[in-house]
């Protein structure tokens, strides 16, 4: 103890020597300087604190050895010769009530310095608030020191814990030292192993070409390889066995082949019909599940996804071509999803995805993009072939005309009766009149569609004479029950009504004209022309000629009962003995013509 109190005492008193000079003169100034401030706050009670507080810190520090005593000495020193030159100018301050401080007080010249500069001020109450506001901060530097002691007594607890757990550290670093040797050396042995794999690889240049030549060469060879190493040579020797029916070796080729993550999708087709046939789908979906999760190649991952059913595949093969959209294999496969021999039957919906994957899929021909994905170039040929004869069997499928339903309007005088036209056999109709609002349900009618197995779909509904011009949308639900439409049809009562008039008329053109009907000897009857006026704009006819240079005045259209003869209007005209036939041609309301026909009296 003794010597450390010498050792103490030789070190303040260096200390003293070294910086008590300067250290007493800055804290001289400082408070010289808090003293002409004072108008404007008791600058000399902060620098006071402060510097105790920090005295008090390094004092603690000092104690608990967190810093060297050498190096704090000094600071030390310094911070207790501030608090005490400040602390003295505080005090004389407060026993002399010189708000505008000693100094000035005494010496009239700063007294006038402190008012050219604006520090002493007239606003009183705002010296008094600073005041007030200075002895809260005093009152709350004061819970900091007391913050600080407890800390202090946390951090020297928390020393007397590290130094008991000094010694389980050591050991705990030793043993991480060794883990870490052991872990280095095996990072090394795996980068050896890494550069001597990518040697071979480079050796072998397992690129789908290279590895298509050798397979080529080695199937003019026959028989497997003994001691195979590349990955041509595993797939021959897979080929040979799976064709001896040695599936058991035929899978560790396999697999071996896999293992050098080739990026060829038909080795792996191929690989995943061997493996459902002897494990089933399951154990297909489980092998290159694993093989999946170790490998780079898309198309390990692609085959993968092919395991699962149905419309779990198809979600999951659809978002493996939003993450790889060039990847050209995948749209095939798609394809096949919407195919009639993966669906039995097909809807045009299914159609029209079968033929937009397949064309994306040949469009990948151009200039060999294809090639790069097959090792065997005779399944490519086969893909190709199959795509271009199922392209030109789904013809002009992707016109979206093929998929708008039809609506003839038909009138009578108790109003229209809507036939629907469907481009495909459904299971449900249902319409709307105008842009919004619900759907009704045609309903459905009391036979069986042949076709779907189901009650067959009312393809009709009715609309009052009344209803003007508007938009008529329709939806059905397809075999699948998949909902198709809406198609959003355009209604004009006067072109419908005009349209299935001349329909008719074209149609029924013997009945326009009938001479002596019912026995009425020397009358020209024209009453089918009459009911379907509304599609007439002139009818003009001559007698034993075809000058035509006679009209039929026809009553205008009336909308609302169109096919009543008025009860003042004759359907009929007299003709003389000697006339033996008629020539009649209409002129439609659509500016059309037909041809002049020919009518003979018996």
């Amino acid at each position: 103890m003794s010597e450390i109190a010498t050792g103490t005492t030789s070190l303040l008193r260096a200390s003293l020597s070294r910086t008590g000079k300067w250290a007493a003169s800055f804290a001289f100034i400082s408070g010289a300087v808090g003293d002409v401030l004072n108008p404007l706050g008791p600058f000399a009670a902060y620098i006071a604190l402060v510097a105790a507080v920090a005295a008090i810190i390094i004092a603690i520090a000092m104690v608990l050895r967190l810093v060297l005593a050498a190096k704090a000495m000094p600071a030390l020193i310094f911070a207790t010769s501030a608090a005490a030159i400040a602390g003295g100018v505080y005090g004389i301050q407060q026993e002399t009530n010189s708000q505008n401080g000693v100094i000035a007080n005494l010496v009239p010249a700063v007294a006038e310095l402190q008012q050219s500069l604006g520090i002493v001020s007239q606003q009183v109450a705002k010296i008094e608030q600073r005041v007030t506001e200075t002895q809260k901060t005093v009152e709350e530097v004061k819970k900091s020191t007391d913050t600080v002691a407890k800390t202090t007594e946390q951090i020297a607890s928390a020393q007397q814990q590290q130094s008991a757990q000094g010694a389980e550290t050591q050991k705990t670093v030793e043993a991480v030292k060794q883990t870490t040797d052991t872990l280095a050396a095996g990072q090394q042995q795996q980068q050896a192993q890494a550069e001597k794999l990518q040697a071979t690889t480079e050796q072998i240049a397992a690129s789908i070409d290279t590895i298509a030549k050798g397979f080529a060469q080695l199937s003019a060879q026959g028989g497997a390889i003994v001691d195979p190493k590349r990955p041509d040579e595993f797939y021959h020797n897979a080929r040979v066995y799976e064709l001896a029916g040695d599936m058991l070796n035929a899978r560790r080729s396999y697999l071996a082949f896999a293992g050098f993550d080739v990026d060829a999708i038909d080795r792996y087709t191929r690989f995943a019909t061997l493996l459902r046939v002897q494990d089933g789908k399951a154990g297909a979906r489980e092998v290159f599940g694993t093989l999946a999760e170790k490998a780079k190649a898309p198309s390990i991952k692609l085959v993968h996804l092919l395991q699962f059913d149905d419309a779990q595949r198809l979600d999951k093969l659809n978002a493996f071509i939003a993450a790889n959209p060039d990847y050209a294999p995948a749209y095939f496969l798609l394809a096949q999803e919407f195919s009639e021999d993966r669906l039995g039957s097909q809807t045009l919906a299914d159609k029209r995805s079968e033929a937009q994957a397949l064309g994306k899929f040949v469009s990948y021909e151009k200039d060999g993009g294809l090639l790069k994905y097959f090792v065997d170039q005779t399944q490519l040929a086969d893909w190709l072939d199959r795509s271009r004869s199922r392209l030109t069997a789904l013809g002009d499928m992707l016109d979206p005309s093929r998929f708008v339903p039809t609506l003839t309007p038909m009138r009578s005088n108790a109003g229209w009766s809507m036939m629907i036209s469907l481009p495909e056999p459904a299971t449900a109709i249902s319409w709307r009149l105008g842009d919004s609002g619900p759907f009704t349900d045609t309903g459905v009618m009391a036979m069986n569609d042949q076709r779907t197995g189901k009650p067959m779909p009312n393809p009709s509904f009715e609309l009052p004479g009344s209803t003007a011009a508007t938009t008529i949308a329709i939806k059905y639900l397809d075999i699948r029950g998949r909902e198709t439409g809406p198609f959003d049809i355009r209604f004009d009562p006067d072109g419908a009504l005009q349209q299935e008039n001349k329909q008719i008329l074209d149609q029924f053109w013997t009945s326009w004209i009938a001479f002596d009907s019912g026995g009425n000897r020397g009358l020209v009857y024209f009453t089918q022309m009459l009911s379907y006026r509304c599609a007439i704009k002139e009818v003009r006819y001559s007698l034993n000629g075809a000058a035509l240079d006679k009209e039929i005045k026809m009553p205008p259209c009336d909308a609302k009962d169109p096919y009543a003869i008025p009860s003042d209007y004759q359907p009929y005209f007299k003709v003389k003995d000697d006339v033996k036939s008629m020539a009649v041609q209409v002129t439609y309301t659509d500016g059309t013509k037909s041809p002049v026909r020919e009518y003979k009296r018996q």
